[in-house]
């Protein structure tokens, strides 16, 4: 086993890696940037390194720092945790040069799923339902226009190296074409580097449905299940649960075996995440794209599974066998988790860094869960994401959840900054959600019922 690991990570997901190493007895290395000198990731660590200022690029995507730090310390292996480095195929692979292990894919791997187009590919060749689209990348809006003529609109334009909502734009006709395709392709190479486009047929009022799947490096794959992801905001997800409400088990099934089937055809190697797009009305499912790190939603999985799959991870970078099989795996009860973020629901959810004052964080009872990473007196900085803590929540039954949720938020008191606790009360009272009556779409009209 890994004797030292470095989390090249900041905020709660930082917390939750070196939780579950002291948990295994290994020691931690946190990196951090000048801004975050006092964040409790620092602190909890055994040893804490700083990397550079404020700005990502100079920081948490610093490579060289980070390396240099891990090798100063003289770690065995580093946890990317999510976003910054977590999908960054050169770090993977600048890791392995220096003989540390990358808790997670080999850089191959996420090359390979990487590129959105590629991975569709690949899922055609291994029988995995995908969205109707272009045949590979399309080159210019000229091209775009010819196959959405054949697609029929409306269509998506896609970044081949996309993520987190950037390098989309839905379109609804030939007209909207050319500036949508260079709008997106624009975002995209800002954002990431690369100007390659692919379409898809949008699939209207579905649903976003993922299974996380588990590899280990002896041929072994199985999944864990799905989540419902389809309460977003501009393609950022705000509340998620387990199972989904209304996924038919025959479905259900089928969907489960295709993510293992995904994995194991781009021979997958730690925990990873197939999205696929579920419509209902139909009972039909395509795959989306597969996220190689761990997802910010992994909790509920864990709740209603009882498996921990960070700690899983680190024993498939060092080698071992996954320690059950698929017919260990039982799903229990229902899991939701609210994305407590420090923003302004009414001034169009605007961040709103500062120092936090009195803080209650919701306790006591079977099945509730806070990660996070502030405390009393900590001062949120700007430079980064909004989200500050994860409330998750387990109960027999959905209604149970539910339940429980509304009073966990009840109790969630933090002073000094605006959060968005009350906009997620909102959701969790409204009648369609109760009934689990949504879609991707619902919190666009739920919005704007909201906002009068």
């Amino acid at each position: 086993m890994f004797d030292k690991i470095l989390i090249a990570n900041r905020g709660e997901i930082a917390v939750r890696i070196i939780r579950a190493c002291r948990e295994m007895g290994i020691k931690t290395v946190a990196v951090f940037s000048e801004p975050d000198r006092e964040a409790l990731h620092t602190q909890l660590a055994d040893e804490a390194v700083c990397i550079g200022s404020a700005k990502v690029h100079n920081s948490y995507l610093n490579m060289n720092n980070i390396i240099c730090a891990a090798v100063e310390k003289k770690v065995q292996a580093i946890h990317p945790g999510f976003g910054f480095l977590s999908e960054n195929s050169t770090f993977a692979a600048m890791c392995e040069e220096c003989n540390i292990k990358f808790i997670g894919p080999s850089a191959q791997v996420i090359d390979a799923l990487g590129n959105k187009s590629n991975a569709r590919d690949m899922m055609i060749k291994a029988g995995v339902p995908v969205i109707p689209g272009s045949d590979g990348v399309v080159g210019d809006a000229g091209k775009a226009r010819e196959v959405a003529d054949k697609l029929g609109y409306p269509v998506m334009v896609k970044a081949s190296a996309g993520g987190g909502g950037k390098g989309i734009r839905i379109v609804r006709s030939e007209e909207e074409m050319e500036e949508a395709f260079e709008s997106a392709r624009s975002e995209t190479v800002k954002a990431f580097g690369d100007d390659k486009m692919y379409i898809e047929k949008l699939v209207e009022k579905a649903r976003h449905v993922e299974v996380q799947v588990l590899g280990d490096s002896h041929g072994n794959v199985i999944h864990l299940g799905e989540r419902d992801c389809s309460l977003q905001r501009k393609n950022q997800k705000v509340l998620e649960e387990a199972p989904c409400p209304v996924l038919p088990e025959n479905v259900r099934e089928k969907m489960c075996n295709s993510a293992v089937l995904a994995a194991k055809a781009a021979g997958y190697q730690s925990a990873g995440t197939i999205e696929f797009l579920y419509d209902e009305a139909a009972q039909e499912y395509y795959f989306m794209e597969m996220n190689t790190r761990i997802q910010v939603e992994h909790p509920v999985t864990e709740m209603v599974t009882g498996v921990d799959i960070v700690k899983e991870q680190i024993n498939i970078a060092d080698g071992k066998k996954l320690s059950f099989s698929q017919k260990d795996i039982k799903i229990n009860g229902h899991s939701i988790e609210c994305r407590i973020n420090a923003e302004n629901p009414s001034r169009n959810f605007a961040p709103c860094p500062g120092i936090i004052g009195y803080l209650l964080i919701p306790s006591g009872g079977l099945g509730i869960r806070v990660d996070t990473a502030v405390y009393e007196g900590y001062e949120i900085p700007p430079f980064y994401d909004s989200m500050i803590a994860k409330v998750i929540v387990h109960g027999n039954s959905r209604k149970e959840a539910i339940s429980k949720m509304k009073r966990a938020l009840y109790e969630f008191i933090i002073d000094g900054i605006d959060t968005n606790i009350e906009f997620q009360n909102s959701i969790l009272n409204n009648p369609d959600y109760q009934k689990g009556n949504f879609n991707t779409s619902f919190l666009e009209s739920f919005l704007a019922e909201w906002k009068e």
